[in-house]
C-alpha cells in the first residue's frame, strides 16, 4: 500500500518536487518530473532512475501495475490529494500520477555505435523537441543531441512530447553544436542539415546513396530554421520536397521524413551488403 496521503502543499517533501517545475532547481539536483502513466512506466523500466512516485488514489487503483513495478524496483510510493497533484502536475487535467527521476543525460563520447544522429541546434520549443526525439526513437536513431542552443530536453513538454522516448535511446544535452558536429564527423558521419531552401533534394540524395552510411541530421529552430554559419558546419543543406502547395513542413513532420528516409536507405544498404556473396 502507499503512504499516508499528503494533502498540503506546503509538506517539505511535495516543495521539493514541485520546485524540479522550474530550470534552476532540475539542474541543480539533476532530477525532473515524468507526468503521466505512459512517461511513469518507461521510466521504471529504465533501471535506478525513478527517486519517487506520488499517486492519488484513484490513480493507485487505475494504474496498479505502476504501483507494483515502483514497489518491485524499491522506489517509495506517495499517496497524494487530488489539490495537492493539481499543484504538481503541469498539464490542465492530471493523470494522478507522476514521478520523480535522476536526469538520463550522458557525453557524447560515451555513446557507443553511432550509425543515426540528430542533432537539435536552436530548438526552442519543448513540444516539437519532445516530438522530434519520439521520432528519433522510432527510426531507429542512436543518439539525440540536444545543443545548448535548444530546449532543456527535462522541461516537462518536452518529456511528456517524447512519450517515454526519453528513457530508450542516449540524450546528451547542452553541447555547443560544432563540438557535437566535429565529433559526429570523426567517427565517420555524413552531417545534413535539414532546410527547407536546400540545395539538395531528399529523394535525389538517398538515391545517390547519401543516407547509406553514417548520418547526423541536424535540426533547426521552428520558425527561422539554421543558422547560415551551422549550416556552413554540415556536409549540405537537404530540403524535403513539396508536391502540392504547402509552402513547408513544420519541423517535426519534416524530421519525421528524414529520419524515416534515412533509416530504409541505412537497412537497405545493409541487406545489399550482407545478400553481397563474399569475395
Amino acid at each position: 500500500m502507499a503512504s499516508h496521503e499528503f494533502t498540503s502543499i506546503r509538506s517539505p517533501r511535495i516543495k521539493g518536487a514541485r520546485r524540479l517545475a522550474k530550470r534552476a532547481f532540475r539542474q541543480r539536483e539533476r532530477r525532473f518530473l515524468a507526468e503521466g502513466p505512459q512517461a511513469v512506466r518507461e521510466a521504471l523500466a529504465a533501471p535506478g532512475g525513478v527517486q519517487e512516485l506520488f499517486a492519488t488514489a484513484d490513480a493507485v487503483q487505475r494504474h496498479s501495475e505502476l504501483i507494483d513495478a515502483a514497489y518491485a524496483a524499491g522506489v517509495p510510493v506517495h499517496r497524494v490529494s487530488l489539490e495537492v497533484m493539481s499543484e504538481l502536475a503541469q498539464t490542465v487535467t492530471p493523470q494522478g500520477v507522476i514521478a520523480v527521476c535522476d536526469f538520463v543525460d550522458v557525453p557524447l563520447a560515451d555513446v557507443g555505435d553511432i550509425r543515426l544522429a540528430v542533432v537539435l541546434s536552436h530548438v526552442r520549443d519543448p513540444g516539437n523537441a519532445g516530438t522530434v526525439l519520439r521520432t528519433a526513437d522510432a527510426a531507429g536513431a542512436d543518439v539525440v543531441i540536444f545543443t545548448d542552443a535548444s530546449v532543456d530536453p527535462y522541461n516537462g513538454k518536452c518529456v511528456r512530447a517524447s512519450a517515454g522516448s526519453l528513457f530508450h535511446l542516449p540524450v546528451v544535452v547542452g553541447m555547443p553544436t560544432a563540438d557535437a558536429i566535429d565529433h559526429l564527423r570523426s567517427l565517420g558521419a555524413g552531417v545534413f542539415a535539414a532546410d527547407g531552401t536546400g540545395p539538395r533534394d531528399l529523394h535525389a540524395a538517398a538515391d545517390a546513396g547519401a543516407f547509406d552510411e553514417r548520418v547526423a541530421w541536424v535540426f533547426g529552430n521552428e520558425a527561422w530554421g539554421l543558422p547560415a554559419e551551422t549550416v556552413a558546419l554540415t556536409d549540405t543543406a537537404v530540403s524535403v520536397p513539396i508536391f502540392g502547395s504547402a509552402e513547408s513542413l513544420n519541423l517535426a513532420t519534416a524530421a519525421a521524413v528524414c529520419l524515416y528516409t534515412t533509416a530504409r536507405e541505412q537497412r537497405s544498404a545493409a541487406a545489399r551488403a550482407s545478400a553481397s556473396p563474399s569475395r
